[in-house]
């Protein structure tokens, strides 16, 4: 079985719970919840608890097939993306875990119901073949596909149960959605990541940005009381690069453990050095359990990724940095989402712009896309397709 890479476990899970991931439909549910397959927290099991409908797990389990076939349950992903690799979890299913497992994927439009979704003219792309699982374990596979998909059709061969199911990847946001707004820059719905923190001890700076309100203190960021004189720190990657005009610091929950003071810095690079950081937010005291708001000095350059300096140490809760995505950002967001589209959804894409089916075969065969690729169109109307691919020019 392939393993996934060390480092894995750091990008972002597509299908998370806290990103708006949902399971839509599964063909049984008879001992355990399909939902509880995207349940955030690890799975957890008390043996000897039973209830109406036999003994209480933790996860997604079918009844005992009697009949030719397979279970299956279809995710719609919270954020979609690039899959990098999907961890299929059958924690403490001993006896009762299926055999196999095969993991598709699709891309589409909209909002589509089970029903859409399981129709013939649904594209669906196996990205993990017929694989063996192993009981009571973490089942790891890489994905090799660079396509950007919305949603997933895990089957179960021949039925039993799945604790939980994670989707690595990176996220491929729709920039459309950008056209013209403020968005938070940061958030990892977008494609926002934590790359670096200076400590972790409690709990990890990669919750900073999560695009969803914390419910406790162990849903932000807490470090350990320093005794060094320094200070912690945590650096975000924003999504596409971009002007921050305001930034919300967030200590809700952190009573009598939040950071005492915050500082904001910002660069163009993705790893800058040491001086390679412009002042963004000078040193501001923050109080506890708070929703700070902020405005931001204005940089003539788009910033790629923020710093943020907590003194001396303590607890925040989230980060937002609110701001508009650099034009070249947009320009260039825009082919990588239109270039990673399956096929399916780019005829979509297309068609909602009015292209012909045979125009759209061209722009299709033709991918890669780029900014001078497209300009070889000239000529056939696309207007349309060219301000959805390069942004609607909005001033920043």
């Amino acid at each position: 079985m392939p393993e996934l890479k060390e480092d894995f476990a750091a990008e972002v899970d597509l299908a998370s719970r806290w990103l708006g991931g949902s399971v839509l439909a599964a063909s049984d549910e008879s001992f355990g919840d399909k939902e509880s397959l995207l349940t955030p927290t690890p799975s957890a099991f008390v043996p000897g608890n039973y209830g109406p409908r036999g003994e209480i797990v933790d996860g997604w389990e079918t009844k005992r097939r009697r009949e030719p076939g397979h279970d299956w349950a279809l995710v719609r992903l919270g954020a979609a993306g690039i899959i990098t690799g999907i961890d299929v979890d059958t924690s403490f299913f001993t006896g009762n875990f299926p055999t196999t497992c095969r993991i598709e994927a699709c891309g589409v439009e909209g909002y589509p119901g089970p029903k859409a979704l399981q129709s013939a003219e649904t594209e669906w792309i196996e990205i993990v073949q017929r694989s063996p699982l192993k009981g009571d374990a973490h089942n790891r596979f890489e994905v090799s596909d660079r396509r950007r998909f919305t949603h997933i059709r895990l089957s179960a061969f021949p039925d039993g149960g799945i604790a939980r199911l994670r989707v690595y990847g990176h996220v491929v946001p729709d920039p459309r959605v950008f056209d013209g707004l403020t968005i938070d820059l940061a958030s990892q719905d977008h494609g926002g990541q934590v790359v670096a923190s200076s400590d972790g001890f409690y709990t990890s700076a990669a919750m900073l940005n999560r695009p969803d309100k914390a419910r406790n203190m162990g849903d932000g960021w807490e470090t350990r009381r320093r005794r060094d004189g320094g200070n912690d720190h945590a650096i975000i990657s924003l999504a596409l690069p971009g002007h921050v005009r305001l930034v919300e610091i967030d200590t809700a929950h952190f009573k009598y453990n939040a950071s005492a003071e915050v500082a904001l810095s910002g660069a163009g690079e993705a790893t800058p050095g040491d001086d390679g950081w412009a002042p963004l937010l000078s040193r501001r005291p923050l109080q506890p359990d708070t929703r700070h708001v902020f405005r931001v000095a204005r940089t003539s350059e788009p910033v790629s990724c923020v710093r943020l300096d907590a003194y001396p140490d303590g607890g925040i809760s989230r980060v937002r940095l609110w701001g508009k995505v650099d034009p070249a950002a947009r320009l260039a967001a825009g082919y990588r989402w239109f270039n990673a589209l399956p096929t399916g959804q780019a005829r979509q894409v297309l068609a909602e712009q009015g292209v012909s089916a045979e125009i759209a075969e061209r722009l299709i065969a033709a991918r890669p896309l780029a900014e001078e690729s497209i300009a070889s169109f000239a000529g056939l109307g696309l207007t349309g397709v060219k301000a959805m691919l390069e942004g609607s020019g909005d001033e920043n």
